[in-house]
């Protein structure tokens, strides 16, 4: 599996279950297991920082993806292959999000990984119909992994 974790805060997080959702994720999304994704942990400065350049917006988000190669889901037959990219979250915003949804941290960090993951493979949610396909696979994939009905992402996910 290609995926590296990388932590540039003080939070501490469960890199294997990281790995597990990563797994799970490429398995359902038909992405080959050599394709190379970076979560990449960062403060709020820095995330404010790439808020700001990257969709001039101010202050701190919860995710921002970054995707390399353009991917698309796969199919069993022809799976991903390539970069995927890069996904950035603040685990401070991830830790206020969760607190106010009434659920784990760890939960949360899911659904954004979660939820990169599919901008990284050309979802969106610019309009209703694009939005509604890309939370209702957000949701499968979810409910799959955390064996409950998801947290729901909150308003400043990108």
């Amino acid at each position: 599996m290609a995926i590296e974790v990388l932590n540039e805060t003080s939070y501490d997080f469960d890199i294997q279950r990281l790995i597990s959702l990563g797994k799970h994720l490429y398995s359902e999304l038909n992405i080959a297991p050599d394709a190379e994704l970076a979560i990449v942990f960062v403060d709020n400065e820095a995330m404010s920082q790439l808020h700001q350049e990257w969709m001039g917006l101010e202050g701190p988000t919860d995710v921002m993806s970054f995707p390399m190669d353009e991917l698309r889901p796969g199919t069993e037959e022809e799976p991903a292959q390539g970069l995927l990219g890069d996904i950035v979250i603040s685990p401070e915003v991830a830790t206020d999000h969760a607190q106010r949804g009434g659920h784990s941290v760890a939960d949360e960090i899911a659904l954004l990984v979660t939820h990169g993951l599919l901008h990284l493979l050309g979802y969106d949610h610019h309009d209703d119909d694009e939005k509604h396909q890309m939370f209702t696979t957000q949701n499968q994939l979810l409910e799959q992994f955390l064996g409950y009905t998801p947290p729901q992402l909150h308003n400043d996910g990108a």
